[in-house]
């Protein structure tokens, strides 16, 4: 069968939807950097049934940054930006459709001068980011901006060949300012909390290293709005490209699959100009951040909660885990007793009905997330997702026995086996440091919490500690299956 692109697109069966727009007609009006599965399953999705209802000024041109972005660039190339985005529901039953809304896409270690025209063209009106928890280039322990990392650096020496999407992005709201043309507005889609204001801090911090002045106006003038987004989205495996080609008939080198359920809580503050968002899903709201804690709190730490100790228990996937009776009563008892205390309401949410459709999504048998990918950048996940619920915990005398226990399964795993021997991989940027804690914690228990940057000062907590190194024992003499029974039997409750 032939590979999908434009001129094969065509010849698809009426299995698969395909655009029923003239792509040719789109002109670019958002940059996103760093086009992954997630993007490709959510925002492209939205920005698509815009263009299906005629906003042809809202294409996106995607830019990959990393030069491990090269497969992605060849990829799209090869695909006139179009791919295949697969919905695995509960039932077994896939919905397939071709997405268009990726009109353009650049290389930017290969080109870095064409992103940032794009970027400073006056029909850019919108930059945003999946550039994953980690890409702000902050400091875990304080917040700051690491203005001295090696990459950063490179991008402020005059005439620098430009790496780094600070770079790139402060590069083209200078020459807008230039020439003055408005600023483009800039959208953080990673799950962080406050990603807008993160965002501002990070870019104006870097546009201030490079020109105070220029930082200055950044942070007065550009829009950073915060935001909320929401679809598991699994790594595409090759099952998954055999399967599409198999059901579908579609040879497409990188699909996407997701589940059914996707959400984008988007704050309203868009001076350059936005399309009708609010008209094909997304919710437009004045304050994200209930919404946003909502879903850091309950759905990302709730996926910490199961990937660690589950993994050492010898589970593979998130919906083995969550259709474990055990861990699945573990689970909502994090979410019932752990976070949902520390969440003011969300207008508009029933939090019973969403923790509920939290754990049916996470137990849906199709979307086979493996728990290596949740686990996987740890460090720079839990101080974003479960750290918060603890230290909320902590200072109301809240519950956190759950919560301790999953940091110390994620210590436990650290030392590089599960509870059968079996190897584990430390897949984080931060792995030798953690990895040398984990080495040291059988006669020092609390060695793996000793890295500051990602703990901050947590081990200095009695309570904590003792709930910690408590857990941390029972997992190295029993296993993570019986630590887990025992958190969750009545006795333990009362």
């Amino acid at each position: 069968m032939p590979r999908l692109n434009a001129t094969t697109l065509s010849t698809l069966g009426p299995s698969v939807s395909t655009p029923r727009y003239d792509r040719a007609a789109v002109r670019p009006g958002i940059v996103h950097l760093g086009v992954g599965g997630f993007h490709r399953s959510h925002q492209a999705l939205y920005v698509e049934r815009l263009l299906e209802a005629g906003q042809r000024d809202w294409g996106i041109c995607g830019v990959g940054v990393l030069p491990g972005d090269r497969r992605m660039a060849q990829v799209m190339a090869a695909q006139d930006g179009l791919y295949t985005l697969v919905v695995k529901h509960p039932d077994g039953f896939l919905d397939a459709r071709v997405v268009g809304s990726v009109v353009e896409y650049l290389f930017a270690p290969d080109d870095p001068e064409t992103v940032v025209e794009r970027m400073a063209a006056e029909a850019t009106r919108i930059v945003s980011l999946t550039v994953t928890e980690g890409g702000y280039n902050t400091s875990a322990a304080t917040g700051e901006f690491v203005g001295d990392a090696p990459d950063v650096l490179a991008d402020l020496r005059p005439a620098a060949t430009l790496r780094t999407s600070f770079g790139l992005v402060t590069e083209a709201l200078a020459r807008r300012r230039a020439r003055g043309l408005p600023p483009f507005t800039v959208v953080s889609c990673d799950n962080i909390p406050h990603n807008g204001d993160l965002a501002r801090r990070s870019f104006a911090a870097f546009a201030a290293l490079r020109d105070p002045d220029l930082g200055e106006w950044v942070a007065a003038e550009v829009a950073f709005p915060n935001s909320m987004v929401d679809r598991i989205t699994p790594v595409t495996t090759d099952e998954d490209r055999a399967e599409l080609a198999r059901r579908f008939g579609v040879e497409d080198a990188w699909p996407v699959v997701c589940e059914p359920w996707t959400q984008w809580v988007l704050e309203d503050a868009f001076p350059a100009g936005r399309p009708p968002l609010e008209d094909v899903g997304v919710q437009l709201v004045a304050d994200v951040a209930p919404y946003e804690l909502m879903k850091l709190r309950l759905l990302n730490a709730g996926h910490q909660v199961l990937a660690h100790l589950g993994r050492l228990a010898g589970l593979e996937y998130v919906h083995e885990a969550c259709q474990d009776p055990l861990f699945r009563v573990f689970l909502r008892g994090y979410l019932d007793e752990e976070a949902t205390p520390t969440l003011a309401p969300v207008p508009g949410i029933d939090l019973d009905r969403y923790k509920a459709d939290l754990i049916g999504r996470f137990a849906n048998p199709q979307v086979r997330d493996t728990l290596d990918r949740v686990r996987e950048n740890a460090s720079d996940r839990v101080p974003q997702f479960l750290l918060p619920v603890i230290r909320a915990n902590l200072a109301r005398g809240g519950e956190i026995r759950r919560s301790a226990a999953v940091l110390a399964g994620w210590a436990r795993a650290a030392e590089g086996a599960d509870d059968a021997g079996l190897p584990l991989a430390l897949v984080d940027p931060r792995a030798e440091a953690l990895g040398a804690g984990a080495d040291r914690q059988a006669t020092e228990p609390l060695a793996f919490l000793a890295d500051r940057d990602v703990f901050g000062d947590l081990a200095d907590d009695d309570r904590f500690a003792a709930a910690y190194t408590g857990a941390l024992a029972s997992l190295r003499e029993r296993g993570a299956r019986a630590t887990v029974q025992e958190l969750v039997s009545p006795r333990r409750r009362g």
